[in-house]
């Protein structure tokens, strides 16, 4: 077998894992979640306006401040929805699930043993201000 078709089995495996199904349904029904849709396309229209703005030649302050309440109060209102905080979740459950994966090829990698390698373990805190990057 060759590496890229034990990549190729990696992929397939992936796909099947509980952790990427949730996503990719998670996924699909923000997708077709018209509520949702409405409020990105109007926190896109709110953001290419506030740009507009802040590249003025003559900025107006009180607009921009405006124009950004308006930007945290649709973002707020995307990221309160119920099927973004399951799209979200769900991201952080593959993420790691990818993450593992890498750490184990990247140890291999270095020399180690492919049938005894366990993923690195990463303490995050939660605050991207104490971290040394992304794993």
């Amino acid at each position: 077998m060759t590496v890229i078709e034990a990549a190729r089995i990696l992929g397939e495996a992936i796909q099947n894992d509980g952790r990427f199904l949730r996503y990719a349904k998670a996924k699909l029904a923000n997708d077709k979640n018209d509520n949702l849709q409405e409020l990105i396309g109007r926190f896109n229209v709110v953001r290419m306006n506030l740009d507009e703005v802040m590249t003025a030649e003559q900025r107006d302050e009180a607009k921009v401040q405006e124009l950004n309440e308006q930007l945290r109060s649709v973002y707020t209102e995307i990221m309160s929805d119920g099927g973004m905080v399951e799209y979200n979740a769900s991201k952080v459950d593959l993420d790691t699930l990818l993450n593992d994966v890498n750490s184990i090829i990247m140890q291999c990698v270095d020399g180690a043993d492919p049938k005894t390698v366990e993923p690195e373990v990463h303490s995050c805190t939660g605050s991207c201000e104490s971290c040394g990057g992304c794993h």
